[in-house]
């Protein structure tokens, strides 16, 4: 399962060359993980990441320009891997359904007749006890919230 997350543009997120900055992609990767962690996750188990977390990787590929429009993207948010101590989530950030960039409006990723992607991440997250300042492991409330996004689509297998 994918979480799915409609990101607005904003005016300001364009650059001088007319197209929207590639550092404020991570702003809309952060903004689909905080409402995935924060506010999904505490809905299913209420002290789900009340600790805090921190990032401790990105990795991103831009693949096509984005340019403002008043139509959000979507940002899809899957899991990929859930470790003791971190979790890795992917990310796609895209055309959404029945948006006038995507001819089948589907808003599936490309290759399954759908609109555009703009860019494919992913996030390694750490869960961090702020009172003690260090990491910690994942709880089981968190892991088994997790586990029901994991998902491996871009080899077409689905994780158990």
């Amino acid at each position: 399962m994918r979480h799915v997350y409609p990101c607005p543009l904003r005016w300001s997120d364009m650059d001088a060359f007319g197209h929207v900055n590639n550092v404020v992609f991570l702003r809309y990767l952060e903004e689909a993980r905080i409402d995935f962690m924060f506010r999904l996750a505490r809905q299913a188990a209420s002290g789900a990441f009340t600790g805090g977390s921190v990032v401790a990787r990105h990795e991103i590929s831009y693949l096509r320009p984005l340019t403002h429009r008043h139509e959000p993207v979507v940002v899809e948010l899957w899991v990929t891997k859930v470790g003791a101590a971190s979790v890795t989530v992917a990310y796609e950030v895209k055309d959404g359904p029945g948006d006038s960039r995507d001819p089948g409006g589907s808003g599936a990723a490309d290759g399954e007749g759908a609109g555009t992607v703009y860019a494919r991440a992913a996030t390694v997250v750490v869960p961090y006890d702020l009172e003690r300042e260090r990491p910690r492991r994942l709880s089981d409330e968190e892991k088994a919230f997790l586990k029901e996004y994991l998902d491996d689509s871009a080899t077409g297998a689905v994780a158990a």
